[in-house]
């Protein structure tokens, strides 16, 4: 995750639509705390939310800046960019065979699709709109398994 994570980051800051969202600047552990987030998501242990905070502040720090599909679809293209560079897209997975590869590919895809357009784009007006205490929602190989809010 740390790996897709630091390749997303160098993705989207040579983005010139989707770098503008880290004009304010970012944490030197943004990478890390993303990784910690998507593990998280994807079902494995709670890191992010033990150390970082919970879907409320993610949440918060994704809104109040109005609607940006392009940015979002620029956004998407670059993870997806991401899991090419790292390799993941092309692992095997033994005696499973390309259509594996392919489902990983596609389970990392539609999740990265669903939380941008989604839950990181629910409040487009203002934070403040977000409510207290939501949790960090769970993906597997089915889609979506808990959305706390």
């Amino acid at each position: 995750m740390r790996r897709l994570a630091q390749a997303w980051h160098a993705r989207v800051m040579a983005d010139e639509e989707v770098s503008h969202a880290f004009s304010h600047g970012y944490r030197p552990d943004h990478s890390e705390r993303l990784a910690a987030y998507w593990a998280e998501a994807l079902g494995g242990p709670s890191l992010y939310s033990d150390a970082y905070g919970d879907e409320t502040s993610v949440v918060r720090i994704h809104s109040g800046n109005g609607t940006h599909e392009e940015m979002d679809r620029r956004a998407i293209a670059c993870f997806d960019q991401a899991l090419a560079d790292i390799g993941l897209a092309d692992i095997g997975l033994a005696n499973t065979g390309l259509a594996a590869n392919e489902r990983l590919r596609q389970v990392l895809h539609d999740y990265f699709a669903w939380a941008t357009t989604t839950t990181m784009a629910r409040y487009h007006w203002s934070a403040d709109d977000v409510p207290d205490g939501l949790g960090i929602p769970r993906w597997s190989w089915d889609g979506l398994q808990r959305d706390p809010e």
